[in-house]
């Protein structure tokens, strides 16, 4: 089982993620795109990469906007494979 990571820890690991935040158990990022096919294509690229950590976001989508927030929901806040999947995320824009 991975481990939450403590406050510090998780601040110096988000300094080396582009665009992501802390936001109270989770780490989140949105992205904006050219329109709402956009937007949908990223979203479908989502599903390899978490179906393959079986670590799956929490997903907002409002026309352009994706939401996308991470945490590990069975061990209550963040772990590695939140930041695992969020580096795996930034490879895809």
């Amino acid at each position: 089982m991975p481990e939450v990571l403590d406050k510090n820890t998780i601040q110096q690991q988000i300094e080396d993620l582009d665009g992501w935040e802390l936001e109270d158990n989770s780490i989140t990022r949105t992205f904006e795109f050219q329109d709402f096919v956009t937007a949908m294509e990223f979203v479908n690229k989502l599903v390899e990469p978490a179906e393959a950590m079986q670590h799956h976001p929490d997903i907002e989508i409002s026309y352009n906007t994706v939401r996308l927030s991470l945490t590990t929901h069975s061990e209550g806040g963040v772990t590695d494979n939140d930041f695992q999947l969020a580096g795996k995320i930034n490879t895809l824009v």
